[in-house]
């Protein structure tokens, strides 16, 4: 698999809370220098990067992160907000406060609701895996398919755990044919990428594959 094969399954990623404007610019230009799939920011810089990229490159922004238990009000709320200001792909943390409670079916209501709201905007739903047992992950595997959303994620890269492969191969095992798949958090390499890609992920959510490729660029150069 080539490299431009597998940056075009990217979401490049800035979610750090000290994320400055200067830096999402940053980002915006090299989305669109190494032909990402989109770029991953905060709710606050949505407006932001849609003027600045013009349609040239999805914008990705993040609802009830990093730690889904807000109300589905407020995630409703922020859906709504992210997609008038530009937002074509939406990527929402669940309750996982329901999910240990065996609440499953408010989880499945808010996914439909934000799915709702998205319409065909693209939805994907981050369960965070590294919270969850192998059977709350099978379990919400069969939620997000019934709940139509896109995608299901594995991580928000915020509570200590990303993707693993194992995860990955469960999701593709258990989850339905309309669902996608992204591995999100500690992806560390190119060979970590196709891996990812071969056991059934479509989309990366990751910084470090453009922080390579610039580094290496830089070594060249000398």
């Amino acid at each position: 698999m080539d490299i431009k094969e597998i940056m075009s399954k990217v979401d490049h990623t800035l979610l750090v809370q000290t994320a400055t404007e200067a830096q999402i610019k940053e980002i915006c230009d090299d989305a669109l220098k190494y032909g990402t799939a989109s770029v991953c920011i905060p709710p606050c810089y949505v407006k932001f990067a849609s003027e600045y990229l013009n349609g040239k490159i999805a914008v990705c922004t993040v609802i009830g992160f990093p730690n889904g238990y807000n109300s589905t009000v407020v995630k409703r709320a922020e859906t709504e907000t992210a997609i008038a200001d530009g937002a074509d792909e939406i990527d929402m943390v669940i309750n996982i406060t329901d999910v240990k409670n065996g609440r499953f079916d408010l989880v499945l209501d808010e996914i439909k609701q934000l799915k709702e709201i998205c319409k065909d905007k693209i939805l994907k739903v981050i369960i965070e895996t590294c919270l969850l047992s192998d059977e709350e992950k099978i379990r919400m595997c069969e939620v997000v398919t019934e709940a139509r959303a896109d995608y299901i994620k594995t991580s928000t890269g915020f509570a200590g755990g990303g993707a693993t492969f194992e995860d990955i191969a469960l999701f593709a095992k258990y989850v339905g044919d309309n669902v996608k798949i992204k591995a999100a958090g500690g992806i560390k390499s190119f060979d970590d990428a196709e891996r990812f890609i071969e056991l059934g992920a479509s989309r990366l959510g990751t910084s470090r594959l453009v922080s390579i490729l610039k580094n290496t660029e830089t070594e060249s150069s000398y």
